[in-house]
């Protein structure tokens, strides 16, 4: 079974930066639309930055101007570069994605989540 799998999340302080990444389990698979979601203890999963397949991206204004979606060229990885991160930003982060292989579709694909942590 594909799966998405993040990684880079980890600790830092007010101010810096992180990069995620996400890629699908199968290599061979290209990531089409895609987003990532947050979720902070005790609230519920919010979207923060989203990318069609035709490279559009959208933030929530919470992230915007901090934070930037992107894909590789080959389109199989999918990145989210966190800059000036604030204690606001802490929480679980999901890449979700809909994923192509030749004429295989497979959409809404979820990660497992990568914990980021922004202390003051």
């Amino acid at each position: 079974q594909v799966q998405l799998v993040e990684s880079g999340g980890g600790s830092v302080q007010a101010g810096g930066s992180l990069t995620l990444s996400c890629t699908a389990s199968e290599s061979v698979f290209t990531i089409g639309s895609a987003a990532w979601f947050r979720q902070a203890p005790g609230k519920e999963r919010e979207r923060v930055a989203q990318i069609t397949l035709g490279g559009t991206t959208r933030y929530a204004d919470s992230v915007k101007g901090r934070f930037t979606i992107s894909r590789d060229n080959s389109k199989t990885t999918l990145y989210l570069q966190m800059n000036n991160l604030e204690p606001g930003d802490t929480g679980v982060y999901f890449c979700n994605a809909d994923l192509a292989k030749t004429a295989l579709r497979l959409r809404d694909l979820w990660g497992q989540g990568t914990q980021v942590t922004v202390s003051s």
